[in-house]
């Protein structure tokens, strides 16, 4: 009987507990306007260290009950526009997401990058091709504070041991959605 007790009141206890995160609502928190301020390095794994810089807005919309999102990018700076699309696709097998870039400049999608958020943080890994080499790519989300996050991406030509830091955008949600 004590047993009985126990095996009820544990299975009672768990369908109170929230069930454990599996990663498809780590975007939920960036949905709506942002302002981003951009800088990019102009020549990446050169050794040189010329920044330029851009400012403009990043639109995100959740698609498909928010298991995929869309995010319209479009900044512009001294050194010209970028416009871009990201389509973020939830993988539930791996508990994982796809990031596939788009610059509308050439119109071509990047291989996509996968990972996921530990710890409130997004990281994710995949390929590029830099002047007609293949190099790694790691891109981080990391939060500054509430309304404030950065998004960071770096290149790497030996394999992961070293990353050069050659994107980084601050994105501000904007006032009216705060």
């Amino acid at each position: 009987m004590k047993i009985r007790l126990i095996a009820i009141l544990a299975c009672s206890l768990l369908a109170v507990l929230p069930a454990k995160a599996d990663g498809q609502r780590d975007f939920d928190w960036e949905i709506g306007a942002w302002d981003t301020q951009l800088k990019r390095l102009r020549e990446p794994l050169s050794g040189k260290t010329n920044w330029v810089e851009y400012s403009g807005t990043s639109v995100v919309k959740p698609v498909m009950d928010k298991r995929a999102n869309l995010v319209e990018l479009d900044v512009q700076g001294p050194a010209g526009r970028i416009t871009g699309v990201s389509l973020r696709l939830y993988e539930p097998a791996r508990k994982q997401w796809t990031l596939n870039f788009a610059n509308l400049a050439n119109g071509e999608m990047t291989s996509p990058m996968r990972g996921s958020f530990q710890q409130g943080q997004g990281v994710f890994y995949g390929e590029d091709t830099l002047k007609g080499r293949t190099v790694a790519v790691r891109f981080l989300i990391i939060p500054v504070n509430g309304s404030q996050w950065r998004f960071e991406q770096a290149y790497s030509d030996d394999g992961g041991k070293t990353w050069e830091t050659n994107w980084i955008a601050i994105d501000t949600r904007r006032k009216e959605q705060q």
